[in-house]
């Protein structure tokens, strides 16, 4: 791997050629503590920076209430000017409270990226955060180079708010053209952030980190936290349980959790000041072997995955911040470029305290229970909470232009062209339109209530049907090729309903085609029963909360038009948390439809398993006993095994191959001919239930296609499924 071959290779090499003085370092500490390890200059200036982190924060809190009591200290400050010098270096791990407020109001700086190389064709994931109002930091590894920015995006709030909910994810595109500068020996990457996301969100709302050049931001033995979006997935963060071990000239070698997909993460203090840039792990040598996990030599070809990791290592801050000031730039880069270097950047808790209120209000005494003060006082939720208000545009909003000069109401059905095949796509049709008045969910509950009281599963029907729709494929055995090219255009031919999103959870997934014997749904990847009606309130719930929050979005701003509103009714919907599960996930076709809104491989699934997944194809494992997530399955790496439903969603897997060549890959992220082979021992270990037999029947009465893997399972072995694999 290119990736294991120069970035982790020389970490590997920086890590072993320093392993003498690391543990001198390491017995120093346990002797001597840090004056055995650190000079008394280095010492001095780590006090510096940590006595005045306790001033700025004692400062923020006395402007944020002019009437606190100069005596009542922050616990920073308390440890610097109380506590005994050991102790200010680290030997204690008392944390005020308002060390997790401040975790979490500093989070927001960090987005994930998805590194595109062309639009809507994700290639993978990094991390990044802002480190001026307009710069975004990451590894020159995630993006190399202006073109690679080009397509890229970066999403702000992929995370779970305090219920466990996906927050609705803000996306931003990149422009290069306005600022870009990287290192490939420092392995960074500064790049410009739009001003305004896809659905109109001010890029300031965020807050950033500073850069700062200066010493003394951490010493040997210092806890250190990270965010991160490990494997491309939701933010997480890993808080004082890493401690730097070692500092290089340019680098910084510390112990702590990090996943790929965690490249370009801030690796801050705990003064949330940033001091590396994370880049690669260290792997593990004996000599001039890399070691695997079993403890065995790592050969090349092997796993990547079975290397065994010692340490993490980040580009030092300060490293960065010299490279960046020295370079020349055009002039135009320069204003960007002073921002980066001196500008100083909001509170923390006033940026999340900006993005949380729709206006500055003062907050009584008889609101908070708290004694009265002078001055404004702010209230905020971490993670972000956004109010949105329901109703008519506030008095001076501006319209939309066209047609209707206003903006979509309930009555509206828009339509929308996109991507370069001139497909139109309905973004908001007439059930979704109308779900302010109720009517869609009283029509999805009443056909839950139409299908409990009716005959689960036909049989002598669908046999007859099932009969009726092969009566084209000829009895003669027909070659690998021919059997795939005769079924393909089948499925296409009478695919004669084409569904928007809306339609297949609201009116046909969750009232009826996912249904099993005993009238429930079960999550196909835990088998857990719930009842449908919980599921369909709860879309309809998330539906209308985003048609809410665009209505408000697009009322504060002008001027629109009926296509760009549909195209953020679009965004928002793809980025819901819905749960829906697709067999073949959503950015492997770039959320394109008829794929998205095929019920032939959508299946209930809690939301949480739902993101466990991601994006990740099946694998299976040798060994299923450690399970990551109760309940959901295995995940390491690009690998994803389900705890059950192996069968169905192998069956699944297959008629989309044959309805839509082209559309996976044959690549490690996405499936090769050996995956093909695991899902057909899947398909034949577990044979087609009664569930699927009317799941196949339901769909064939709303789309007017069925799953050729459900009606004849012994073609399987004779389909040639690799044509379907895209290049």
């Amino acid at each position: 791997m290119v990736f294991y071959r120069t970035i982790a290779e020389q970490a590997a090499a920086r890590w072993q050629a320093r392993e003498g003085v690391r543990e001198g370092n390491k017995q120093k500490m346990q002797t001597e503590g840090v004056v055995g390890v650190e000079s008394a200059q280095r010492i001095q200036l780590r006090l510096d920076r940590l006595s005045a982190a306790a001033t700025k924060e004692k400062a923020f809190k006395t402007s944020s209430n002019p009437t606190a009591s100069f005596g009542q200290q922050s616990p920073t400050s308390f440890l610097i000017e109380n506590v005994g010098f050991e102790r200010v270096i680290g030997k204690s791990d008392f944390m005020g409270m308002d060390f997790l407020e401040l975790a979490l109001a500093v989070s927001r700086f960090v987005c994930r990226i998805q590194i595109r190389s062309s639009p809507g064709r994700t290639i993978g994931y990094g991390t990044g955060f802002m480190v001026s109002p307009r710069l975004l930091m990451t590894n020159n590894h995630v993006i190399s180079s202006a073109k690679d920015a080009v397509h890229s995006e970066v999403e702000f709030d992929y995370q779970y708010d305090r219920y466990g909910r996906l927050l609705p994810v803000v996306t931003y595109g990149l422009e290069p053209q306005t600022f870009f500068m990287t290192d490939r020996h420092l392995d960074f990457t500064l790049v410009a952030v739009r001003e305004r996301s896809f659905n109109g969100i001010e890029l300031k709302r965020f807050g950033w980190s500073r850069l700062i050049a200066d010493q003394g931001k951490a010493i040997h033995g210092d806890t250190l936290n990270i965010i991160q979006h490990p494997k491309g997935e939701t933010k997480q963060i890993v808080l004082r349980s890493n401690r730097l071990v070692d500092l290089l000239d340019d680098f910084a070698h510390y112990e702590t959790d990090t996943e790929p997909g965690s490249s370009g993460s801030p690796v801050y203090n705990d003064q949330w000041e940033v001091i590396a840039l994370h880049h690669s792990g260290v792997p593990k040598k004996i000599g001039d072997d890399y070691v695997a996990k079993d403890g065995s030599i790592w050969r090349d070809g092997m796993d990547p995955n079975n290397l065994d990791w010692v340490a993490n290592e980040g580009i030092r801050i300060s490293s960065i911040v010299n490279f960046v000031k020295k370079q020349r730039i055009p002039s135009a880069m320069e204003p960007l470029r002073d921002d980066l270097l001196h500008g100083e950047p909001p509170h923390p808790f006033e940026a999340a305290a900006m993005a949380s209120m729709v206006q500055q209000t003062p907050v009584s005494s008889q609101q908070t229970g708290a004694p009265q003060t002078q001055g404004t006082s702010y209230t905020f939720t971490i993670p972000l909470h956004i109010t949105i208000q329901v109703g008519a545009p506030q008095q001076g909003a501006q319209p939309l232009t066209g047609s209707s000069n206003q903006i979509p109401d309930a009555g509206t059905s828009l339509v929308t062209t996109r991507g370069s095949d001139g497909a139109t796509a309905t973004i908001l049709d007439d059930t979704k339109s109308r779900l302010q008045d109720s009517t869609a969910l009283r029509e999805a509950l009443s056909e839950l209530e139409a299908a409990r009281s009716e005959l689960y599963y036909d049989q002598t029907k669908d046999r007859a049907d099932r009969e009726t729709y092969y009566a084209d494929i000829p009895n003669r055995e027909l070659s690998g090729r021919e059997l795939y090219e005769r079924l393909h255009d089948l499925l296409e031919s009478t695919h004669t309903t084409r569904l928007t999103y809306s339609q297949a959870r609201h009116q046909h997934l969750y009232p009826r085609v996912d249904l099993h014997p005993d009238k429930m749904l079960h999550s196909i990847y835990t088998g857990e029963v719930y009842e449908p009606e919980t599921f369909i309130r709860n879309d309809f719930e998330i539906t209308e909360r985003l048609l809410a929050q665009a209505r408000e979005q697009f009322s504060r701003m002008a001027p629109f038009s009926e296509a760009a509103f549909a195209e953020h009714i679009a965004f928002l919907e793809a980025e819901a948390p819905y749960n829906a599960e697709h067999v073949v996930p959503q950015s492997w076709f770039a959320k394109r439809d008829p794929m998205k809104s095929d019920l032939h491989h959508l299946f209930a699934c809690e939301m949480a398993c739902n993101s466990f997944r991601g994006n990740i194809p099946y694998y299976e494992f040798e060994d299923f006993q450690e399970i990551i997530r109760q309940g959901c399955g295995k995940r390491e790496s690009n690998k994803f095994e389900p705890s059950q439903g192996h069968g169905a969603v192998a069956r699944a897997t297959f008629y989309f191959l044959l309805r839509y060549p082209g559309e996976i890959n044959n690549n490690a992220k996405e499936y090769t001919d050996d995956r093909i082979e695991m899902l057909l021992d899947w398909h034949e270990r577990e044979p087609v239930s009664k569930y699927e037999l009317h799941r196949n029947a339901e769909i064939f009465r709303v789309q007017g296609n069925r799953n050729p893997l459900i009606d004849h399972p012994e073609w399987a072995r004779n389909i040639a499924f690799s044509l379907g694999l895209g290049s």
